[in-house]
């Protein structure tokens, strides 16, 4: 049975993630080996149409051309209320406005591709520095905060929240206090975005505030090949 794959993101009012989104797209679709029509991108927020007219829409466009299969990728990091709740509700009102004309199977979301630990040991083995902190959005949803923290503690780092406690400064503070010089901050976010440009803002008046410490901010995944494996992976999960 041909498959059609959609890669779900939140969405923004920031150019920046759609463009990432679609070059992302372009990349799985080389990684399959299949057309570029074939991987398509969807938006939960900050779009003229819901998930499920999208997913549907989609759907269609890959029966016409032979697929009767479509697999919904969420590129989440956090196991919070768009995977948990809002995403499956879309995904299921999209199959019942389909019917059985093809199949709509939701796969695992990124962020429990143990894989990505890997990825972030690299960033680590770049950059030089006596402490790492793991910078998530966080969420306020019970136990989704625990794949951070595991991922943290498995790569030698500590948790920061941009949404909720700790936040970066306070455990900027908590280093500092430990005596640490060279500090280096490993945001776990998909794309260069509206909050990853607030996050660099920060760091910079924390450099203000902290004078006698290097801060060093790094990238966030961005979109790569071997991000692109690791959907990949979900996709044949």
């Amino acid at each position: 049975m041909s498959s059609a794959y959609l890669l779900v993101s939140h969405g923004s009012r920031d150019p920046r993630p759609e463009i990432a989104m679609q070059q992302l797209a372009k990349l799985v679709a080389e990684k399959l080996h299949i057309p570029e029509k074939l991987v398509g991108t969807g938006y939960l927020e900050v779009v003229s149409e819901p998930l499920h007219e999208q997913i549907r829409n989609f759907s269609q466009n890959a029966e016409a051309v032979g697929c009767h299969r479509l697999k919904i990728i969420p590129l989440f990091l956090l196991p919070g209320v768009h995977v948990m709740t809002d995403i499956p509700s879309e995904v299921a009102q999209a199959q019942q406005a389909v019917c059985q004309d093809i199949l709509i199977e939701l796969q695992p979301y990124l962020g429990s591709h143990g894989g990505l630990q890997a990825f972030l040991q690299k960033q680590i083995a770049s950059i030089k520095a006596e402490a790492w902190i793991l910078l998530s959005h966080g969420s306020r949803r019970p136990g989704s905060l625990q794949p951070v923290e595991i991922m943290a503690v498995n790569i030698g780092a500590v948790t920061a929240y941009w949404s909720v406690a700790p936040s970066l400064e306070s455990q900027i503070e908590e280093l500092v206090r430990a005596g640490y010089k060279e500090i280096a901050i490993l945001p776990y976010f998909l794309f260069s975005g509206g909050i990853t440009d607030a996050i660099a803002q920060a760091v910079e008046a924390l450099k203000l505030q902290f004078p006698g410490v290097s801060l060093y901010l790094a990238a966030p995944l961005g979109e790569s090949g071997e991000l692109a494996d690791l959907i990949g992976d979900l996709i044949y999960r």
